[in-house]
């Protein structure tokens, strides 16, 4: 019988280090009491750019301190890396323009104003040296040069887009929110070759892909993971997630996707081959924490949440009051795993 229980003890114990393989593993603080969107990290000189209301606040990651503050980026949604290139370009959805900083001296090269209406989320797709805005309230994308930041077309997209990735050899990806679908971009043609319906996920937002797999990873505001063949527009799988998410990352290395949902936790999904997903772990996070983003060198990931006041009553003005968010206590969290394999 005591053979029997510290077998099971030990099991018991064996599944439990499994189920913590990631945590929070500190906090940096953000200067500024404004809403977040999506973060990016710049590979090549580690730092992370952060959206953050108005401006994007750079952290060196070395000594995770800000180094810098990007202003004049009313509504920042989006931060896109060129490193060949040794720019970033930001989406300013109040004032409808692009941001466009060098990497090296973080300062500003030039401003760019766009006809698309509400920029959100943006790619630089280096196979094409262009850059993609995806406007909310146009439902379209801008395309820019990235070399000369010069506008070259505007692709009708027929729906709200959300996050966008590309498959670096000619084809990009983009979440239509209000539609349920994703769209395939031509980036040599510039126009949409592909319409998918990702049912049964609604509201898709973040989206990933492992480039080995040809496999896209959209999550939804139903709280399902879609796993989608990027050659033929399949569904493969849908995977349960926590509420509240925006964002979704993957670990080439590991196999290991990560959804970041609002309610503060990170929903780790397992990819065994092209065909067999599973939830591996829930990782507890902060509430807000909804965007994510994976430093490839490091294998950590960064989140951007806050704390959060009581929540107004709803009133026929405001019927969807947001909580305001505690004055001071903007951070970044850095979620790691325990065996840094």
């Amino acid at each position: 019988m005591k053979k029997t229980l510290s077998i099971a003890l030990t099991f018991l114990c064996f599944m439990t280090c499994l189920s913590q393989e990631y945590k929070v593993s500190k906090k940096i603080k953000i200067a500024g009491n404004e809403g977040w969107d999506y973060l990016a990290v710049d590979e090549v000189n580690q730092n992370l750019f952060v959206s953050h209301g108005s401006v994007v606040n750079v952290v060196d990651l070395k000594s995770d301190t800000t180094i810098a503050t990007i202003s004049d980026t009313k509504g920042v949604h989006g931060i896109a890396i060129a490193n060949d290139l040794n720019k970033a370009f930001i989406t300013d959805g109040k004032d409808n323009s692009v941001t466009i900083i060098d990497l090296k001296s973080l300062k500003l090269i030039e401003k760019v104003a766009i006809d698309g209406q509400k920029p959100d989320a943006v790619l630089y797709d280096q196979f094409s040296q262009k850059v993609f805005t995806y406007n909310a309230n146009s439902k379209d994308a801008t395309v820019l040069d990235a070399i000369t930041n010069k506008v070259v077309k505007t692709i009708p997209l027929g729906g709200k887009p959300e996050f966008s990735v590309t498959n670096t050899k000619g084809l990009i990806y983009v979440n239509i929110e209000d539609k349920n679908e994703i769209k395939t971009i031509d980036a040599t043609k510039l126009e949409v070759i592909e319409t998918w319906s990702i049912a049964p996920g609604d509201e898709p937002s973040g989206l990933a892909i492992d480039l080995d797999s040809n496999r896209l990873f959209s999550v939804c505001g139903n709280k399902l993971m879609v796993v989608v063949d990027a050659s033929n527009g399949k569904v493969i799988k849908t995977l349960p997630i926590g509420d509240g998410c925006d964002g979704v990352a993957f670990d080439a290395k590991k196999k290991l996707v990560f959804s970041s949902n609002g309610e503060g936790t990170i929903t780790v999904v397992k990819e065994q081959n092209p065909n067999t997903f599973s939830v591996l772990e829930t990782v507890k996070t902060q509430k807000g924490a909804r965007t994510i983003v994976l430093n490839k060198t490091r294998g950590d990931l960064y989140l951007t949440t806050a704390d959060f006041g009581a929540k107004p009553k709803a009133t026929t003005e405001n019927p969807n009051p947001r909580a305001s968010i505690v004055s001071n206590s903007s951070v970044v969290l850095v979620v790691a795993s325990n065996s840094k394999k």
